[in-house]
């Protein structure tokens, strides 16, 4: 009898012994996968896009930033030229994707894009979130509506009785709450021009370059103008949290300042009095 306890003990003794040893083992190789994650994590984007061939651009239909012309599927657009210039830098093909921009950051943790870079201003949530490149445009977010009464709106008390059209996501939008306005979120800065024209809205609040591109004569909103500009901001471009391809890309637009071409691609777009001197 006492054989049998004896054995009895030794046999869970040895159970107790491999189940540690398991545990262990299985704890080991958790940790080793977490310490492959996280290198896994802080790998080269500069390298991953090389790899899979391709830097894929997040943008919005946003000119003078990001647009296609009338018949026509090819992206265009400051912001798209010098996208191009850097996929070609490195090696790579350049494939530009619609977002929307609410989700731009999630967009950009999935990876399903490697760069937003769609005239972005650097707000506090942007910077957070982002690796963002040094600031390379100027901009501001302007109020547009209708020429005919744009004599009746001098200041910001003017405005509180309007409805205004705003793009989610935007610093417009931000804009628009912090002054209090009654607003509708749309999906598309293109959009909240839209809803001016429809008698939906009755002004927006979109970026002064778009709106210097996209209304007044000779555009496709001849009747709209801007009466004034809410703040002052910079657009920057931005990565995954951590990403060396912002220094990359930095790099790239000190090189296109210095030679010459960052001025020219903002002629042909008619942004040049926006340029920031990246070398500062």
């Amino acid at each position: 009898m006492k054989k049998k306890m004896i054995c009895g003990l030794l046999a869970a003794s040895m159970v107790l012994t491999m189940a540690a040893c398991g545990s262990s083992s299985t704890a080991s190789s958790s940790a080793a996968g977490t310490e492959t994650e996280a290198a896994g994590a802080g790998d080269s984007d500069v390298e991953y896009i090389k790899d899979k061939g391709t830097l894929v651009v997040g943008i919005t239909d946003f000119a003078p930033m990001d647009y296609q012309e009338d018949g026509s599927d090819e992206w265009v657009g400051f912001d798209a030229d010098l996208a191009k210039k850097v996929a070609e830098d490195l090696g790579v093909d350049v494939e530009f994707q619609e977002i929307d921009w609410d989700n731009k950051i999630l967009e950009l943790n999935n990876k399903s894009i490697d760069v937003v870079w769609n005239g972005m201003t650097l707000t506090d949530e942007v910077t957070k979130s982002m690796e963002c490149t040094v600031p390379y445009l100027k901009n501001a977010q302007t109020v547009v509506l209708p020429a005919d009464i744009a004599d009746e709106y001098e200041d910001i008390d003017s405005l509180k009785d309007l409805s205004f059209a705003v793009e989610a996501g935007s610093a417009g939008e931000q804009t628009a709450e912090e002054n209090g306005f009654d607003y509708t979120s749309m999906q598309s800065q293109a959009d909240t021009l839209m809803e001016i024209q429809a008698g939906t809205s009755d002004a927006a609040i979109i970026d002064l370059l778009m709106a210097g591109a996209m209304i007044g004569e000779g555009t496709s909103y001849p009747e709209l103008t801007h009466v004034m500009d809410l703040n002052e901001e910079q657009y920057g471009i931005g990565c995954r949290q951590g990403s060396d391809l912002a220094e990359y890309i930095n790099s790239e637009l000190a090189a296109f300042q210095e030679d010459g071409s960052l001025k020219e691609i903002a002629e042909k777009y008619g942004v040049q009095d926006a340029l920031i001197d990246i070398a500062k």
